[in-house]
């Protein structure tokens, strides 16, 4: 069995030649239009990001909303009731923090009153000071 090593060449038909050079043009276009051959659609925004583009109906609700939402946050006796016990233990806001596996930022924000009420946090709070903490 022997192999055959000869260049193989591919070419175009003429009658393909002819096909392909026909539409080329922008001539040959315009005269298939008018023939019947090719039909156009014009396509109305159809490139369009109209995620970025024009009003989004949701923004528009919540600009038009004049309900005033605020978040609900620590009691101040909860504060005062966390610092009490912090400083009845001798514990820094960082060891309390250390001690119940959070950021001193929490203890931080919980203390000022500025904290979200997490009842996981307030859990480890009072397993950390041994005492019962005031909820509302």
């Amino acid at each position: 069995m022997d192999q055959d090593w000869t260049p193989v060449v591919l070419k175009k038909t003429s009658q393909q030649k002819a096909a392909t050079s026909k539409l080329s043009t922008a001539q040959a276009l315009t005269q298939a239009k008018i023939a019947g051959n090719v039909v156009t659609e014009r396509r109305i925004g159809a490139a369009e990001n109209k995620s970025s583009h024009g009003v989004n109906l949701n923004a528009k609700k919540i600009e038009e909303e004049t309900d005033n939402f605020t978040v609900k946050t620590i009691d101040k006796n909860l504060a005062k009731a966390i610092v009490q016990a912090r400083t009845a233990k001798k514990l820094t806001q960082a060891q309390l923090a250390t001690a119940i596996n959070e950021r001193p930022q929490v203890i931080q924000q919980y203390e000022n009153g500025q904290a979200v009420p997490n009842p996981n946090v307030l859990n480890k709070l009072d397993k950390a000071l041994g005492i019962h903490l005031p909820r509302k």
